[in-house]
């Protein structure tokens, strides 16, 4: 597997200041065969599943904004960051993508490190989940977590950006196992009745967005996730800037009229970093084709680092 990345981490270096001034462009390694532990960034370069599902491309750009929005960050407690590189689409070949994003995810794994997979559309969500079960192969252990505005349950003849836990799910019931999924920001009005019944149906808990407007709404999901959390031996975190009000993160396929407020946002991927037990996490859907004034990369490049320095607390 060649793991050698494309991308030179450059940024401002404050060569008179006194004390620590380590930005992440100064901290970021490249992965090599002896890379361990820490955290492993894994950009998917792929929209082909956003434009099978109808939705506006420009997704495949994500990971290079990021990186450039990551390079200028202060380094404040995250372990040590190795940069995998990315995958990329070849001939519409979605489902070879995300066989190479599991082999990537489980790679990073094998070496004790959490992959932080940067987005790209949120078919990247199949092929993390696909690398995690190459390692950890007990998914009834295993919650998924999603912060999105969308189930993402869809059915297709083609999977698609719409389809990556409905795919999870069957996995799951093909492999006599439990799927243990959890959906914070889910939209009334990004989703069919169909995709509610669907929910309902094969035992999804999910919060919508409207409840996690205030404090109250956002403690007692808190404590709702505090006990999915206990009840697991591993979580996927998976964030969907969609998730996020479309003035915040307008760079998304399908920004939010509502969304959920970043400060809650946070709260939440604190509480699950906090529980130890992420495995893997990425960060889905940044267009930067569709940003204004690169408010949304600078958005994903500042949850990417919180999870990056949620796992190096831990």
């Amino acid at each position: 597997m060649d793991m050698t990345p494309p991308f030179e981490w450059s940024g401002r270096v404050d060569a008179e200041e006194t004390g620590v001034t380590t930005r992440w462009h100064q901290h970021v390694r490249h992965v090599t065969t002896q890379s361990a532990g820490g955290v492993t960034l894994i950009g998917f370069a792929v929209d082909e599943g956003v434009r099978r599902n109808g939705g506006r491309a420009g997704a495949a750009r994500g990971p290079v904004s990021l990186r450039h929005a990551l390079c200028n960050l202060p380094v404040m407690g995250e372990p040590v960051v190795w940069d995998a590189g990315d995958v990329t689409c070849e001939n519409r070949g979605l489902e070879g993508a995300q066989r190479s994003l599991g082999a990537y995810v489980a790679y990073a794994l094998q070496r004790r490190s959490m992959p932080l997979v940067l987005g790209g559309g949120h078919e990247m969500a199949w092929g993390t989940f696909q690398g995690i079960v190459k390692v950890h192969r007990n998914a009834s252990r295993l919650l998924v977590v999603n912060l999105d505005a969308h189930f993402d349950l869809r059915t297709a003849a083609q999977a698609n950006s719409g389809t990556p836990f409905r795919q999870m799910h069957d996995w799951c019931v093909q492999h006599k196992q439990t799927f243990n999924y959890r959906a914070l920001g889910i939209s009334r009005f990004a989703n069919t009745q169909a995709l509610f019944d669907r929910a309902g149906q094969i035992g999804v808990r999910y919060w919508l967005d409207e409840h996690l407007q205030d404090a109250g709404g956002l403690q007692d999901a808190q404590q709702a996730l505090a006990v999915d959390l206990a009840d697991c031996d591993a979580v996927y975190l998976t964030v969907c800037l969609d998730v996020l009000p479309g003035a915040q993160a307008p760079g998304v396929s399908a920004p939010a009229m509502l969304g959920v407020p970043l400060a809650h946002v946070e709260r939440l991927i604190d509480q699950v970093m906090a529980s130890g037990r992420v495995v893997a996490a990425d960060i889905a859907e940044l267009c930067p084709v569709l940003d204004r004034d690169c408010i949304t990369s600078r958005l994903a490049a500042r949850l990417a680092a919180r999870i990056a320095r949620g796992a190096g607390a831990v």
